[in-house]
């Protein structure tokens, strides 16, 4: 895979723990999604403004949007080095670009995300502060040509596939359901051929309305007209609520 050339860029590297791999000895989709979160984590850190340290003033980082296209999915005890930086700012939003590179310098994934900075007590955006701006810096250039602004529409059916409960453990910091919580119903939902035969090669998705502890939710799915292609919803029962759209690729999985 072609490398581009990076400025302001942060690296974080991780070797692959046991209980981060699916049953196929490779790490699961989840695990990457938990990394690509963790270096932005420390890269907040870096800078002296840490995800504790926001919280404390109720400020935090809410993912609104984000891809993910992996081409290999590393193995028990390989080490990956995910780089990440950011690619533009707005006054309250931040695109972050990841790159994930293999032991041999190899990219084996690629990632964006649309980060709001996020008023935890009053629910609602906040202006970024200058001095996360001037420590993080940026550089236009992009990890991979993907628009994540471009709305992901929901199932119009009313029949879902798979219903889950909203369990204490499934909320973070921020009193709502985890991104990866999303992810992990989305997988649950899919048929059994796809899960035991395919790996996923690409996530598209949108974050559109809180899911919070008690909730219960309900999940669909689609085929999409691509091959091997599905298109997720995520509501709440109580008031038929949309929570997060996605749209999903997969790939066989001798081609991993």
């Amino acid at each position: 895979m072609k490398d581009i050339l990076i400025e302001n860029y942060f690296e974080k590297e991780f070797e692959l723990r046991y209980f981060e791999m699916d049953k196929f000895g490779k790490a699961s989709s989840t695990t990457i999604l938990t990394l690509l979160e963790e270096t932005a984590a420390e890269h907040c850190y870096s800078i002296n403004h840490s995800l504790y340290d926001l919280e404390k003033e109720n400020i935090g980082w809410v993912l609104l949007s984000g891809f993910i296209e992996m081409y290999r999915y590393p193995i028990y005890k390989e080490k990956i080095i995910i780089r990440t930086w950011l690619s533009n700012y707005s006054l309250i939003k931040g695109e972050r670009e990841n790159i994930i590179y293999d032991e041999k310098g190899e990219i084996i994934g690629r990632a964006k995300g649309l980060w709001v900075f996020f008023d935890i007590s009053r629910r609602r955006p906040t202006q970024i502060y200058d001095s996360i701006k001037e420590g993080w810096l940026s550089c236009s250039a992009q990890s991979i040509s993907h628009d994540i602004t471009k709305k992901i529409p929901p199932i119009a059916s009313a029949n879902p596939t798979n219903t889950f409960e909203v369990k204490a453990f499934d909320v973070d910091t921020y009193h709502h359901v985890s991104n990866i919580k999303y992810l992990q119903w989305l997988v649950e939902t899919l048929p059994e051929d796809i899960t035991e035969n395919y790996y996923l090669h690409s996530i598209d998705g949108r974050f559109i309305s809180e899911a919070n502890y008690g909730d219960t939710i309900l999940s669909f799915i689609e085929k999409d007209i691509e091959q091997d292609s599905f298109i997720h919803t995520i509501k709440t029962k109580k008031d038929n609520k949309v929570c997060a759209t996605a749209k999903t690729k997969w790939k066989k999985r001798d081609e991993n």
